[in-house]
């Protein structure tokens, strides 16, 4: 049997709530606001699929280079690379 080769494979725990989370998002999180030189965790919310890292970006740290739309642009070290990662707010938590 072959294996899927979707965007979310292997993602069944890292997406998974907490019982008391489940539910709507709140809408302070989807309108929070973040200047350019902040520093974020990537902690994507599962309820909202949109504008979503990738799974290998889930848990890091990243800087916010600048605006782009509703979504914010970041720059993300990978092992010895420094990446580009786009995301919207809902999946961005301040440090």
């Amino acid at each position: 049997m072959k294996s899927s080769h979707g965007p979310r494979r292997g993602t069944r725990k890292k997406l998974r709530k907490k019982l008391r989370e489940k539910g709507k998002v709140n809408i302070a999180k989807r309108l929070q606001k973040f200047k350019t030189g902040d520093r974020v965790v990537i902690k994507p919310e599962p309820a909202v699929h949109k504008g979503m890292p990738g799974k290998r970006f889930f848990g890091r740290v990243g800087v916010i280079i600048n605006k782009r739309g509703k979504a914010y642009m970041l720059s993300v070290k990978d092992g010895n690379a420094v990446k580009q990662v786009i995301s919207l707010p809902v999946h961005l938590k301040k440090v």
